[in-house]
């Protein structure tokens, strides 16, 4: 998408240890016109596959799951971090760790909105290592949902995160694919 590799490009900021700040406009600061776009695109890529509900990862891919569910009119669902007094009864739970956080995370959703009659469509904000996608499918598999495909703004496909969930036979589509980066050269694109 070239709208988004643009931004990329005129406002992302590239710092040590492989991280693209894109907090500006994608996940702290939100460009709502651009998830707009980002929806749009989505719904171009997976409207013909029957979604019935959106998961994502709290917390930078909620904004663009919103936006992009109001394209596909369902829900969002966001796996979180933390089990609260809020949810109660059973839970779908996996594993992740944060890239950015350099943390394990116990991310779970209630069986109260994930079943087997389910079409999901994973949307998050950034794949590079893939262990947050790898997360959200293993929910999506607990819950026998049918898993139709993730979509994401910015892979940074030299990193294993795109190879290993293509591997395991999901459909991805990253938005901008992120071929190499480093402050001397900016950002390539694949």
């Amino acid at each position: 998408m070239r709208l988004l590799e643009e931004r990329i490009r005129r406002d992302g900021k590239i710092r040590d240890g492989g991280v693209l700040k894109v907090d500006s406009f994608l996940n702290h600061q939100m460009d709502v016109e651009l998830f707009q776009e980002i929806g749009k695109e989505f719904l171009r890529l997976f409207g013909d596959c029957g979604v019935t509900k959106i998961l994502t990862i709290e917390a930078s891919g909620i904004g663009i799951a919103c936006v992009t569910a109001q394209f596909f009119h369902c829900p969002v669902i966001f796996a979180k971090k933390n089990k609260t007094r809020n949810i109660a009864g059973d839970v779908y739970t996996s594993k992740v760790e944060s890239f950015t956080h350099g943390k394990v995370y116990d991310i779970i959703v209630s069986k109260d909105f994930l079943g087997p009659e389910d079409r999901v469509l994973l949307i998050d904000d950034f794949l590079a290592n893939g262990s947050a996608l790898q997360g959200l499918i293993e929910l999506v598999r607990s819950a026998s949902a049918e898993l139709v495909g993730a979509g994401v703004c910015v892979e940074k496909a030299f990193q294993p995160g795109g190879e290993m969930v293509r591997g395991m036979g999901v459909r991805v589509e990253a938005l901008a694919r992120v071929k190499s980066m480093s402050v001397e050269d900016g950002v390539v694109f694949c």
